[in-house]
C-alpha cells in the first residue's frame, strides 16, 4: 500500500510539472502587473511632432521637437532646407472608414529661400499604438489657412492663395478645397474658386489669444474684436472701443481710419495696461492675414522705439 501510494503522488506530480493533459501549457501566474496598453485615439500634437514624414522633401522628414533641418545646400553655407509642425493645428476623424480616429495636421517647409510651402498631414497609429504618419498633401506656396473641418471623412479647407495678379506673399483669393485619403494616398478632390477676399469675409467676433506669435494673453484677460463691415469693435480688457477700418490697394492691407474711440470705465492695473498695449496695437494695424485659422493683424508703430509686431484671435467660441 505504501507503494502504490508514493507511484501516485510521483503521477501526479509528473502531470502537474509537464502541464497536464491540455495542449501543454503551463498554468498562468499573477504577478501583480497590469498588462501593457496600446495607445488610444487619434495621435496627439506632440507625437506629431516627433513622427516622420514623406513627400515634403527629397528624403523622408524626421521631426524632432516639431522641427527638423537638412544639410546646408553648400558645405559651409547658411541657406539649408527646413521643415516644422504648425503650432495650434489639429482636426481628428475617421478618414478611412476602419472605425478608428486619425489626426491631421499642418506643416510647412521652406528651401532657404522666402517661398515656405504648407502641407497637410494625415496620421494615424499602427499595430503597436505608436503614431505614423499615413500620407501628405501639398497645399502651395504661402497658402493661408482660414478655417478647417473634416466633414463626412474628408477634409475641407477655405483657404487664401494668391490669384492671377497677385504677389506669392500676398495672396487674395478664396478657394474651398477638399482633401480625401483614399488608398493611402491624400487627394484633393474639389477645388472652388469663391472669389476675391474682403474686410467683410472677416465678419463676426474674434478673441485676442496672443499679443505676440509666441506670447499668449494672461489668464483672466478678455480681449475681443468684432468687425462689421468697415466697422470694428469690441471689449479691450475694460472698456469698449469702436472705430474704422480702410483696405489697401494691395490684398491684405488694412488700416485704422482716424483715433479709436474708447469709453472711459476704469479696473484692477492688469487690465488698464493690457487694453492700453492692445489698442496701441491696433490702431497701427497695416495687414491681416490668417495662421492655421487664425486671424493674423501686423502692426507697426512709426513712433520712435515703437516696434512691430502682430496679434492673433480665434473666432469667439473657440
Amino acid at each position: 500500500m505504501k507503494l502504490n501510494a508514493a507511484f501516485m503522488l510521483f503521477a501526479v506530480s509528473a502531470l502537474v510539472a509537464c502541464g497536464g493533459q491540455e495542449g501543454d501549457q503551463a498554468p498562468s501566474v499573477d504577478t501583480g502587473m497590469p498588462a501593457p496598453e496600446l495607445a488610444a485615439g487619434p495621435p496627439t500634437w506632440d507625437e506629431a511632432a516627433q513622427a516622420s514624414y514623406s513627400g515634403i522633401a527629397e528624403t523622408p522628414v524626421d521631426l524632432s521637437g516639431g522641427k527638423w533641418e537638412g544639410e546646408p545646400w553648400v558645405e559651409g553655407g547658411a541657406s539649408r532646407p527646413a521643415a516644422g509642425l504648425v503650432t495650434d493645428f489639429r482636426l481628428t476623424g475617421d478618414l478611412n472608414g476602419d472605425g478608428a480616429e486619425e489626426a491631421v495636421f499642418l506643416l510647412w517647409s521652406s528651401s532657404g529661400g522666402s517661398g515656405t510651402f504648407d502641407y497637410l498631414a494625415v496620421l494615424g497609429r499602427d499595430a503597436n499604438g505608436l503614431a505614423a504618419a499615413l500620407a501628405t498633401a501639398a497645399l502651395g506656396d504661402r497658402v493661408k489657412v482660414r478655417s478647417a473641418d473634416i466633414v463626412e471623412g474628408r477634409i475641407v479647407l477655405e483657404v487664401l492663395q494668391a490669384g492671377p495678379e497677385d504677389a506669392a506673399c500676398c495672396p487674395g483669393q478664396k478657394f474651398k478645397r477638399i482633401f480625401a485619403l483614399e488608398g493611402g494616398a491624400m487627394n484633393e478632390v474639389s477645388s472652388e474658386d469663391q472669389g476675391r477676399f474682403s474686410v467683410n469675409d472677416l465678419a463676426g467676433n474674434w478673441r485676442l489669444t496672443h499679443f505676440g506669435r509666441d506670447e499668449e494673453v494672461p489668464q483672466g484677460i478678455d480681449i475681443n474684436l468684432r468687425f462689421e463691415g468697415d466697422r470694428i469693435g469690441g471689449v479691450a480688457a475694460c472698456n469698449n472701443y469702436s472705430g474704422a477700418v480702410i483696405e489697401g490697394e494691395s490684398p491684405g492691407e488694412l488700416y485704422v481710419a482716424g483715433p479709436i474711440a474708447l469709453t472711459r470705465k476704469m479696473c484692477p492695473p492688469p487690465s488698464m495696461e493690457a487694453e492700453q498695449r492692445y489698442l496701441g496695437m491696433l490702431q497701427n494695424i497695416e495687414k491681416f492675414s490668417f495662421v492655421a485659422g487664425r486671424l493674423l493683424l501686423s502692426w507697426r508703430s512709426e513712433e520712435p522705439g515703437g516696434g512691430s509686431g502682430v496679434l492673433l484671435y480665434s473666432k469667439s467660441g473657440e
